[in-house]
């Protein structure tokens, strides 16, 4: 059964991403916790979900929190409860692609509850100052959606705190 990438901005400023199959969609994306947030990296490959993930692992684990790894490249979604849920194929389970280095492992978890969405972007004047409001749907969950750049001049864990402090829990 073939697949098809499915990525478009619909005008209500909704992004949709993933890939459509015969069994569902599986995300192109990677799923992390982070304290007590469950954070989903969406885009095309090599827009940087993976080193930015890595990136707020790492400075989770620095601060003293809970760091773990969900999954890495492709992310299965559910929702249960009213809540998107991640999860990992069995085959790649608590393996993250550190690009130009290699395949690392990670401290994992086999699914996590997912509370904000993170779309990394080129650093362009097109994209300096994202749309407000944006949101992703999970099967009908719609979740938070933040772009971000992925030119490694900020810490995108202490960025997204400072940009959507909601989702997160004082730790």
């Amino acid at each position: 059964m073939g697949r098809r990438q499915v990525h478009h901005r619909t005008s209500g400023g909704t992004l949709v991403t993933g890939l459509q199959g015969a069994r569902g969609a599986t995300e192109h994306a990677t799923a992390i916790i982070v304290g007590e947030t469950g954070i989903l990296f969406v885009g095309s490959s090599g827009a940087g979900k993976s080193a930015m993930a890595f990136a707020c692992l790492s400075s989770a684990r620095s601060l003293g929190w809970n760091a773990a790894l969900i999954a890495d490249d492709r992310t299965c979604l559910e929702v249960r409860a009213g809540r998107c849920i991640a999860s990992c194929p069995e085959p790649i389970r608590g393996m993250i692609e550190l690009r130009g280095s290699g395949i690392a492992t990670y401290r994992r978890v086999r699914r996590g509850v997912v509370h904000l969405v993170v779309a990394p972007a080129a650093a362009s004047a097109d994209s300096r100052l994202p749309e407000s409001g944006e949101t992703f749907p999970c099967r009908g969950v719609v979740l938070p959606l933040q772009r971000m750049w992925h030119d490694g001049a900020v810490d995108p864990l202490s960025a997204l705190r400072a940009l959507r402090p909601d989702c997160f829990s004082v730790m």
